[in-house]
Parts: C-alpha cells; structure tokens; sequence
C-alpha cells in the first residue's frame, strides 16, 4: 500500500492503513499518526527487508487499554501511546527481535520497548527513549 507521494500523505490509503490497525478486541478504528508508517518505512530499509510487518498490536481504544492494565502482570502503561495511535507493537519475520530493536534504536525517532519473553518490539513517535 503507498501511504505516500511526493512527500504527501494520500487520505484513503490512511484510512485503509487505520482501519487495519484498529482495536482488534472492539473494533474501534482510531487514527493512527502517518509519522509512525513512515517509522515503519524506514526500519525495512534499515534491515533490508522485504517482508511484512507482523502486528501485535495498534490502536487500542481507552477501555481496552484499561482492560489490559487490569487483566494482565503489568506492561501497560495506564496512558499509552496505543489510544493516539502513536504506538504499534510489532516483530519482523526472517529478523532476529534484537536486530529489529537496535534498528528502531538506530532511527532515534521515539520510544522503543523489547519484549523479548512476549516476542515483539513496540515502536512510537513519542519521546526518544528506550525500555
């Protein structure tokens, strides 16, 4: 899917993109920040991959979020960049999970958590910083 050209973000393609990433338990679709499909973009080139991303997770409305902080041992924060659409927890196949965190790291473009006992790597356009 090109989200993009000539530098300008194309609104149905980020209306598709949005409505794939939406709250998988409700169904809610949220807008999800084109800055972070441009983080994505880059991380391929990085690692010089041609495959597709594996999602575990997009947007999540407020109420699944508070549902996970409450149902889960921790690892939700009670103000995640998931409900801005700022934050997508992914991993890459054919890429070592640490690999696909040193090359989010290496863009020094917002926050980067590795879960390696969960198997993903989350990546946001929020402050640069790392867990």
């Amino acid at each position: 899917l090109t989200y993009a050209t000539d530098g300008q973000y194309l609104p149905e393609s980020l209306d598709t993109l949005n409505h794939f990433l939406r709250d998988h338990y409700t169904g809610e679709v949220g807008n999800i920040d084109p800055e972070l499909f441009d983080l994505l973009y880059q991380l391929r080139l990085v690692l010089r991959s041609d495959q597709p991303f594996q999602v575990i997770s997009g947007y999540r409305s407020p109420f699944t979020n508070n549902r996970l902080r409450t149902t889960r041992s921790g690892g939700v924060a009670k103000r995640s960049l998931h409900m801005d659409g700022k934050a997508i927890d992914i991993r890459l196949p054919g890429v070592a999970l640490s690999d696909l965190r040193d090359a989010a790291l290496s863009l020094k473009a917002g926050g980067v958590g590795f879960y390696a006992n969960e198997d993903f790597v989350h990546i946001d356009t929020g402050k640069i910083r790392s867990w």
